[in-house]
């Protein structure tokens, strides 16, 4: 398999306001000169490095997709190995997680295609088949949440929780409260229903919850494991919405507006972003059948 590779000294990754700007003269060929790729994976993976390239930010070089023809990594030999797939929502947490703790020497990514996946997967390293999982201290560990608190108790780097007790309770009742926010956006994918009236509360119950802690723009006022769980679904949600619906989640919002601004200056969450056009499509493929 392929060694994960970055361009990059830094540990940590945080906001670019907190990171000094790096001095360095790049030795990467302009990006006219690349030909874009016509596969759907690997344009994306090319749009995010130029994107990145063009703002001047820190970016891992993604290892390549392994489908049913690929052979698996040596399993079990120290190596602490994250599954995922660079679409999928629940492994982006994971991968947000990891990147913002400034573990991308620690964590190998192994990316798993989920329409071709392949047979050893399933065998030999997660029976649930499905990602993310967490190979580590030869165990394997599963579900996106659970991975992301063990990442954060099990591995240095900056805490994804404040110490603040009253923060923490707050922050359990807004992780109770997704499975309620998915529930809703699913219905609606295909429903008939006014989007304002079978949305609106959802994200108006978000918005009332960004007001509640004045020291930052964040769910708990600062960036922390609440703003993991809900990003990959608001990303996609947004678009979705925005396309098939006509109703755009962030109008009328401006906390939620905000929190999702200052989201993107983020480097952990926008080094795992993928081209918006193929998350649509995806979504728009398996909600709609086109």
């Amino acid at each position: 398999m392929a060694t994960t590779t970055f361009i990059t000294t830094s540990s940590r990754l945080t906001s670019p306001k907190s990171l000094p700007k790096p001095s360095y003269k790049s030795s990467t060929p302009s990006l006219l000169s690349l030909q874009i790729p016509s596969n759907p994976s690997k344009r994306s993976i090319f749009i995010t490095m130029a994107a990145s390239v063009a703002s001047g930010k820190i970016q891992e070089v993604l290892p390549p997709v392994l489908d049913s023809s690929s052979d698996p990594p040596t399993l079990f030999d120290g190596t602490t190995r994250l599954y995922v797939s660079y679409t999928c929502p629940y492994a982006q947490r994971t991968w947000i997680a990891r990147n913002y703790k400034g573990l991308q020497d620690k964590i190998k990514l192994v990316p798993i295609d989920l329409a071709n996946r392949p047979a050893w997967y399933k065998e030999k390293v997660y029976s649930g088949n499905k990602v993310p999982s967490l190979e580590h201290n030869n165990e394997v560990r599963g579900e996106s949440l659970d991975l992301v608190k063990y990442i954060d108790s099990h591995f240095d780097g900056p805490p994804l929780l404040p110490n603040d007790p009253v923060k923490q309770e707050f922050a359990e009742e807004l992780l109770a409260y997704i499975d309620t926010f998915n529930k809703v956006a699913f219905g609606a994918f295909t429903s008939k229903e006014d989007p304002e009236t079978e949305l609106g509360p959802t994200y108006d119950y978000l918005e009332k919850v960004l007001s509640k802690f004045d020291d930052g723009p964040f769910f708990l006022g600062q960036f922390s494991l609440v703003d993991i769980a809900y990003a990959p679904f608001i990303e996609r949600y947004h678009l979705f919405f925005l396309d098939v619906k006509k109703y755009d989640i962030f109008k009328g919002r401006p906390n939620l507006s905000l929190w999702f601004e200052e989201l993107n200056k983020i480097e952990a969450y926008t080094q795992t972003k993928r081209d918006p056009q193929e998350l649509l499509a995806s979504y728009k493929k398996r909600f709609l059948g086109n």
